[in-house]
């Protein structure tokens, strides 16, 4: 689960988990969570989004089978950085085979992008997604 700071990664995961969301704080570095869902083993990385940290992203690839890519609806200022981000993750060679969701974090927030306005910025149809 990648994504740019704040966007909500780790309350995500904490959601998933069933643990308390009350006190998040940024992620430094990353965290794994494992959850049994119908019949499959999960393995969730939480990697922080810091710009710091983005150039490590790549040391998480391996065996990747699926990236969660969350996007904050909430942060108009950096779409063009997180479609950017996005978009030099999707070519590196590690990910290749990989599915990708998009997730639209934080609709539940007055005054967030919609889910329209996130395709007409480009971040879903610049990757072909619908």
């Amino acid at each position: 689960m990648l994504g740019l700071d704040n966007a909500g990664k780790t309350t995500i995961v904490k959601r998933i988990m069933e643990e308390d969301v009350t006190t998040v704080s940024p992620t430094l570095g990353f965290i794994i969570k494992t959850i049994d869902f119908m019949g499959y083993k999960l393995n969730i990385w939480d990697v922080g989004g810091q710009k710091t940290l983005r150039s490590y992203w790549k040391n998480y690839f391996e065996k990747t089978d699926t990236l969660v890519w969350v996007v904050d609806a909430t942060d108009r200022l950096r779409v063009d950085d997180c479609r950017q981000e996005l978009s030099g993750l999707l070519l590196e060679e590690r990910l290749t085979g990989a599915s990708l969701l998009v997730f639209l974090n934080k609709t539940d927030v007055e005054h967030c992008m919609s889910e329209q306005e996130v395709r007409e910025v480009g971040l879903s149809s610049s990757f072909g997604i619908r």
